[in-house]
């Protein structure tokens, strides 16, 4: 009973932290409405990652890891908000390519940058540690429970990645060319303006 509690626990955690909206949430579906949801679902995946990777640091409370992301968010969100910004510029002047599913088209590429931009988040572990003290898994357990707990963590994470592209590829039959240029440029500005608050944030941590 306690694993199945313990697997549960995890999957909400990773649920809470993967649904609020923010820049992987608009790549990912930008990237189903232009690409397909193959494009949208290997995104995600490589945000579940991330976000795992960040969970299973919290999960098992290694200090040394969580001490040098709080030392150095300052370069770590300038790298990720400028990334963001040249992400969004190139989105905002795309143009729209045909609705049809590109097979295998820079599947790398889609997972390496939303895993990228998901792991230059450092305050990520810090609210996977409040989320994890909320649902009551901040006290130490054994090696095999914490395991369980971050494989919840990487399902739950993921099951809001398959339900966001399901969703959105269910929308990209009623998506012209013209709709699909302002989806472009308010993603672009969107992911771009995430950016500039990345940034803003690092300066703020360097200053305090």
């Amino acid at each position: 009973m306690l694993n199945v509690e313990l697997a549960v626990r995890g999957v909400a955690t990773g649920l809470i932290i993967a649904a609020p909206v923010g820049p992987v949430n608009v790549l990912c579906m930008q990237r189903t409405l232009g690409k397909g949801w193959k494009s949208g679902l290997v995104s995600g995946l490589g945000a579940a990652v991330a976000d795992t990777i960040y969970g299973s640091v919290a999960a098992f409370s290694i200090t040394l890891v969580i001490d040098f992301l709080l030392r150095e968010q300052f370069w770590i969100r300038v790298l990720g908000g400028s990334l963001l910004i040249l992400i969004g510029a190139l989105y905002y002047f795309r143009k729209p390519q045909e609705l049809t599913e590109k097979k295998d088209e820079a599947a790398n590429s889609d997972f390496f940058s939303t895993f990228l931009l998901t792991a230059t988040n450092p305050t990520t572990v810090l609210s996977f540690l409040a989320v994890l003290a909320t649902l009551g898994m901040k006290e130490q357990r054994a090696v095999w429970a914490t395991v369980l707990l971050v494989g919840g963590i990487f399902t739950g994470s993921m099951m809001w990645w398959i339900i966001l592209t399901v969703s959105v590829t269910a929308l990209r039959r009623k998506i012209d060319d013209r709709a699909m240029v302002w989806m472009n440029r308010v993603a672009g500005f969107a992911i771009g303006g995430f950016g500039v608050v990345n940034i803003i944030l690092g300066l703020s941590a360097k200053r305090h």
